[in-house]
């Protein structure tokens, strides 16, 4: 399910959403029981949705969701908002274009990344999805430090940020969206483990290839 540019999206809907995409990553293994959170809002608000800290992710309901402004103040919700909100509202402020955003901890891709293996362009979806991989370097979860370092990034246009040590963050203009950039970013760091593993340097698509789609699509 995607969204057009003509649908308006309720906050009931929003938050039943959320859950429904936290379910989604746990049955695939890029969360865990406690770990990982996600984020939405309403397109054009100064307001977000965000998972609760320290509830079992497989079976959230939206009732467990807490509402906050970019300053991290409570506006709805009486549980404990994911320590990683500051990451979240850094990343609402600097781009309007992004509405909601996954945190998960992807084994393959952050394994790949731990061995110092970047992700690299070798299927169709990681130059439709994914684009160009950011990474940044290791900060503590939940810190200012780590909100900056993300900032930094997804203000270039990034959809797809590795936290070394720690997971990943994926960006979209919707739920649904966010959610394929988390996944597409397993995938690909899948195929390419496995091709690496049978000792094989996986064959990329050509630049030049990546450029036309870019250019014929208007992606920059």
């Amino acid at each position: 399910m995607f969204l057009s540019d003509f649908e308006v999206i309720t906050e009931d809907q929003l938050r039943n959403d959320i859950c429904k995409v936290m379910k989604n990553l746990y049955s695939r293994g890029l969360v865990s029981a406690l770990g990982g959170n996600v984020s939405s809002r309403v397109p054009g608000s100064s307001e977000f949705w965000i998972t609760p800290s320290g509830i079992f992710k497989g079976e959230l309901n939206p009732d467990d969701l807490v509402k906050l402004d970019l300053d991290g103040n409570v506006l709805e919700g009486f549980l404990r908002p994911s320590i990683e909100w500051p990451m979240h509202a850094a990343i609402y402020k600097v781009r309007p274009d992004v509405n909601a955003v996954v945190h998960a901890h992807n084994p393959v891709t952050l394994g790949l990344a731990l061995a110092g293996s970047s992700l690299k362009p070798i299927t169709v979806e990681a130059v439709m999805v994914l684009r160009k991989v950011e990474s940044v370097p290791f900060a503590f979860p939940g810190t200012d430090q780590l909100a900056r370092l993300v900032e930094e990034k997804a203000s270039k246009g990034s959809r797809a940020i590795i936290l070394q040590n720690h997971g990943i963050v994926a960006l979209g203009s919707n739920l649904y969206d966010a959610e394929a950039v988390a996944e597409t970013l397993e995938e690909v760091a899948t195929a390419q483990f496995v091709a690496m593993a049978l000792g094989k340097e996986p064959p990329i698509i050509p630049e030049k290839d990546v450029e036309l789609y870019y250019k014929l699509y208007g992606i920059r």
